[in-house]
């Protein structure tokens, strides 16, 4: 059976102690709690895996933001999944070290490197899916910032608008959004398609990107995805270790 038409899954990492109470978490490297890793092992073992939604023969590359807790989501479903050609960069060290990063060599990993014997797909960590910089509201509650807000005069804020006080614009956002988005478009889509239009889609090549990220900026993505402005305020909603696919 031909490959799918080409789709993008994006995942928001599992449940983190600051996501369970509405912290905002940018550039903060928390770790999932118990019952997030627990979840994502329940969503690896249904949805992936042959005959689910997400298939390996489909893959044709994976991204994933360099903050631990998205790295230990995607290599959890993998596994769960009974995925094991899939390598993700620090994954050993996020099993066992959750509160550190990766060092920059493993940052620097690209899509397709073969790193054993054997192919090997390895996922692009890359700071293009990274959480939107909150600056100023990192680790603060949206209840917390409206006050603060208040208590200076300031208008309600509006993170699709406004972005975030010494984080990042929407603009800044929209740039490197749209970076990843012309890299998967022109590496994998489009190829694939151009596949399918030759009249041949019994040959159609592996189409589907993963993609592990955080709340706002998969918000976002899917907005770009579609051509929308952020500054619209994107409806997606995703729950911690929830799953959604764009095509």
């Amino acid at each position: 059976m031909p490959p799918p038409q080409p789709r993008v899954f994006i995942i928001r990492h599992g449940e983190t102690e600051w996501s369970l109470n509405g912290r905002h978490t940018g550039t903060t490297d928390i770790p999932l709690t118990p019952a997030g890793e627990k979840r994502i092992l329940a969503t690896g073992r249904a949805l992936v895996g042959p005959d689910r939604l997400i298939v390996r023969d489909n893959i044709a590359a994976v991204y994933v933001s360099p903050r631990t807790r998205a790295r230990r989501t995607l290599g959890m479903l993998l596994e769960a999944g009974g995925i094991g050609d899939i390598e993700v960069p620090g994954f050993e060290r996020a099993r066992k070290e959750q509160g550190k990063v990766d060092d920059e060599r493993e940052a620097k990993v690209e899509l397709g490197e073969d790193s054993r014997e054997g192919k090997v797909m390895v996922a692009k960590v890359t700071e293009d899916i990274v959480e939107w910089d909150y600056g100023e509201y990192e680790g603060i509650t949206s209840k917390e910032i409206k006050q603060m807000r208040k208590e200076k005069g300031e208008k309600e804020w509006d993170i699709w608008s406004d972005g975030c006080p010494g984080g990042e614009s929407p603009q800044q956002i929209t740039t490197r959004l749209d970076r990843l988005i012309k890299e998967i478009r022109t590496n994998v889509h489009e190829p694939a398609l151009a596949q399918i239009a030759s009249g041949k889609p019994e040959k159609a090549l592996p189409s589907d990107v993963i993609v592990v990220a955080h709340g706002h900026i998969l918000r976002a993505f899917a907005a770009r995805w579609v051509g929308r402005a952020v500054h619209d305020n994107p409806s997606l909603l995703l729950e911690a270790g929830g799953i959604g696919t764009l095509r």
